[in-house]
């Protein structure tokens, strides 16, 4: 790879890096290829963007961006994939749901909304985060449940003096 193209790919990984706030780097070698291919497909379908980098380009790339990846780029050593997703859980869910066939891929580190996670004990927490969308989902049920049930002892309770008018 020449100079001119290395600086390319800086770019490239710089550009992305900016548009997310969701990435996991994790170690996939050793998978054969039918399985590295059912995990981009699997990939695919979550809406994530599985790509496969050179350690010292996507190091220089998150030293140009303008997040903060703090102690995530020493994870990259051996063979890296970054995983970019638009939800904070779905790489993790991915992860795991393949390490039930297999010990790969493992998890060296994510970027998660200016949070750093090293390590692939760190799998589970990740795989469990909820969403942006799960957790306004569950602040409108909490925020529904006493309106609703206000509303059903008014309907109750009218319905009791209907009854008592006839």
């Amino acid at each position: 790879m020449t100079r001119e193209e290395k600086s390319i790919a800086i770019e490239n990984l710089t550009a992305q890096l900016a548009g997310t706030n969701i990435i996991y780097i994790s170690d996939i070698s050793g998978l054969n290829a039918e399985t590295t291919s059912n995990l981009r497909r699997a990939c695919f379908k979550a809406g994530i963007k599985l790509e496969v980098v050179k350690n010292t380009l996507l190091a220089k790339a998150m030293e140009a961006s303008d997040n903060d990846y703090g102690d995530l780029p020493t994870v990259l050593s051996g063979n890296s994939a970054i995983f970019i997703s638009d939800v904070a859980n779905a790489p993790g869910k991915i992860i795991k749901d393949f390490r039930k066939k297999s010990d790969k891929p493992v998890l060296k580190g994510a970027y998660i909304n200016s949070e750093v996670y090293i390590g692939d004990n760190q799998l589970d927490a990740l795989a469990t985060i909820k969403s942006k969308e799960e957790l306004i989902g569950e602040i409108i049920g909490l925020l529904q449940s006493p309106a609703q049930r206000i509303i059903s002892a008014l309907q109750n309770k009218f319905a009791g003096s209907e009854e008592g008018a006839e």
